[in-house]
């Protein structure tokens, strides 16, 4: 008796990257003031599309990393810089991981 492999290919699209939220919208997802956002955006851990805060768009993942940095502040009282430092230390995490698979995968 023989196994058979089968493999099932997956697409589609991530939905968090297609989300828009306006600064009002990711407060309120955030339960943060926008003073708070803007302080996330002036410290490099959000990056929105436009040119002003009236303007400005966020990403569902946008919304991730700011419940994130707000969050380590909160509860673990990590300042604003070491919340972007960690953020970045988990961008990459993510990063190697997703190489690793990919030579597991090989």
């Amino acid at each position: 008796m023989t196994a058979e492999l089968r493999i099932t290919k997956i697409t589609g699209f991530i939905l968090e990257e297609q989300t828009e939220l306006s600064l009002t919208d990711l407060c309120r997802a955030c339960a943060a003031q926008a003073d708070r956002i803007v302080e996330l955006v002036d410290e490099g851990v959000l990056a929105p599309a436009g040119s002003s805060p009236d303007n400005w768009h966020f990403t569902g993942l946008q919304q991730q990393r700011a419940r994130v940095a707000l969050r380590l502040e909160s509860d673990l009282g990590v300042n604003l810089a070491g919340a972007a430092l960690a953020l970045e230390l988990l961008d990459e995490l993510d990063s190697l991981r997703a190489r690793l698979g990919m030579l597991e995968g090989d």
